[in-house]
């Protein structure tokens, strides 16, 4: 028998204390934030209890690996943690491997290949479309400059509108209700660029 909420707060806790405090935008909140759209898109995408309980558990250790590597891929070291650790909290084999599947579907550029995969993506990105935009990119941008510090706004917008160009949802709740808004931020940063 699974066991989501003691795993849940031991994974959050150890976030908590361990993660580098530099980590702006890989924080243990938005760990959280991810858990909470993952859980609410899969219900949206009509996914069963077992599914969710795996989305959740995928969320939860997406970016777990920050706590011992560098952003360069810290998805692997997300799947070893995982790996090591759910075991203890009742998963088997083949959930743990449908688990790092997810976990690799998030990193970027995303390519996710089924449709677990393609909520837990769009659940780390769906602040695209939200009007958290601006605030969650800046949390962002603040992290990249602690080991890039020449980085400029000017560039990190450039780099912006390079992703959101490149980037789309998967699943259609994001398509219709995240899409549009990731639009129009998306303009918003072109129009910035060129009134420079």
């Amino acid at each position: 028998m699974k066991n989501w909420d003691l795993l849940c707060h031991t994974v959050m806790n150890s976030l908590k204390e361990n993660l580098a405090t530099f980590l702006t935008y890989h924080d243990w909140k938005h760990t959280e934030h991810v858990i909470q759209m993952a859980e609410f898109i899969a219900h949206k995408e009509n996914m069963s209890d077992e599914d969710i309980v795996l989305i959740k558990t995928a969320a939860l250790f997406h970016d777990a690996g920050f706590i011992n590597s560098s952003s360069d891929g810290h998805e692997e070291a997300s799947i070893q943690l995982a790996q090591d650790k759910l075991p203890e909290f009742g998963y088997i084999k083949n959930e743990i491997e449908i688990i790092a599947g997810m976990i690799r579907a998030t990193s970027i550029p995303q390519e996710p290949k089924t449709k677990l995969e393609c909520i837990l993506a769009d659940a780390d990105l769906e602040y695209l479309g939200t009007d958290n935009f601006e605030r969650i990119g800046t949390n962002l941008y603040l992290e990249i400059k602690h080991t890039n510090p020449n980085l400029s706004t000017t560039e990190w917008n450039e780099i912006q509108i390079k992703f959101l160009q490149k980037h789309k949802y998967h699943t259609s709740y994001c398509i219709q209700f995240r899409n549009p808004l990731k639009l129009k931020n998306l303009s918003i940063l072109i129009e910035q660029k060129n009134e420079r």
